[in-house]
């Protein structure tokens, strides 16, 4: 019998009750052993619900970390402790699947990567949306070279009113941004890991609070508190990168736009383009015509069945679970990973400057 591994889950919220914790029960390879968060009764919760016989719950990380039987750990935290618990963890000798964004800056994301180098061990982030079939599909189109050379890409990730209202989303300390760092950060990361670059080279950013102030404004999770609203409430950035390419991002969680797109991209390429506004479309031209098509990502096909397709979040799960036991690289790399976080920050640092910022 092949022996489990035997993963930790630290941090017992939302993230990890919605996403991680289902994608996780379905590995046979793999069994949950430890959870922990500082409301423990999350934590007990969890090991009751998902745990493996024998499960145990922690309010402190750092027993989990005494554990030289745990191979894994998932850390579902705030932003503010991405970096300290995932270089403790690896540091102890554990690999470790992070949360998005990798850290609250990019300092932080760059200890995390120098500790995965300096222990060996593998570390990835939770980046999701790489793992939907259109956007697979679409890194196949980009790899193959079908639209040519990627000059042009949007990075979209607006919500007209899509507040989180609880946890501590609006919490500047706890998360370093508003929807910049929390959806934006993956439109950013689709739309570079489709031009397979990621050698920025200036930033100009713009953030907002013009809605935040509001009192009992419409939200889809209801009303925010103002004054607890410590974050921007939108923001936009201008990218161009060392080869010359160009990448805005546009971020909301309350903007007043019809225009409403969340972790997608458009792309222009010197062969063709593509974008994800209405599916998946892929546009060039052929023979003297211009074209525009649309992917069909569905399963199905055949009468009274509807076909079946890993969901992103089992597809992440085992993927991540299958380069721990075959020792192979991971899909979202740390090192990209950082250049992500690395992108926001200018963002924020030249609104807040109002300069450009230059990368070496």
């Amino acid at each position: 019998m092949v022996k489990k591994l035997k993963a930790a889950i630290i941090g017992c919220g939302g993230i990890a009750f919605e996403k991680h914790f289902p994608a996780l029960a379905k590995l046979k390879e793999l069994e949950m052993v430890a959870f922990c968060d500082i409301i423990v009764d999350k934590a007990e919760r969890a090991a009751a619900k998902h745990g493996a016989i024998g499960a145990k719950s922690y309010y402190d990380y750092r027993e989990i970390l005494k554990d030289d039987a745990i191979d894994v750990i998932y850390v579902c935290t705030p932003n503010d402790s991405h970096a300290e618990i995932s270089i403790a963890a690896m540091e102890s000798g554990k690999h470790v699947m992070c949360e998005k964004p990798m850290a609250k800056n990019a300092a932080e994301a760059q200890a995390m990567l120098d500790a995965a180098r300096r222990t060996g061990k593998k570390l990835s982030i939770a980046y999701q949306n790489n793992f939907r079939p259109d956007s697979r599909y679409l890194q196949q189109i980009c790899d193959n070279g079908e639209l040519g050379d990627i000059y042009f890409a949007k990075a979209h990730a607006i919500r007209r009113r899509g507040v989180p209202t609880w946890g501590v989303f609006l919490d500047q300390e706890k998360q370093g941004g508003g929807p910049l760092i929390d959806i934006g950060s993956h439109a950013l990361d689709l739309t570079l890991r489709m031009m397979n670059n990621y050698a920025p080279k200036c930033v100009l950013g713009s953030t907002f609070n013009k809605l935040s102030r509001k009192e009992n404004a419409a939200n889809f999770w209801g009303p925010w508190d103002p004054e607890k609203f410590t974050v921007e409430d939108s923001a936009f950035g201008f990218i161009t990168m060392q080869n010359g390419a160009t990448v805005i991002l546009e971020s909301s969680w309350a903007l007043n736009s019809l225009d409403t797109l969340e972790a997608k991209t458009t792309l222009c390429g010197t062969e063709g383009g593509a974008d994800m506004r209405d599916g998946l479309r892929i546009n060039g031209e052929r023979m003297g015509r211009m074209f525009a098509t649309t992917t069909d990502m569905s399963v199905g096909g055949v009468d009274f069945f509807e076909g079946s397709e890993e969901s992103p979040s089992d597809l992440e799960a085992r993927m991540w679970l299958d380069c721990i036991l075959h020792d192979t690289e991971p899909l979202v790399k740390p090192e990209q990973a950082l250049v992500v976080t690395q992108i926001l920050e200018a963002i924020y640092e030249s609104s807040r400057t109002g300069k450009a910022i230059y990368f070496e």
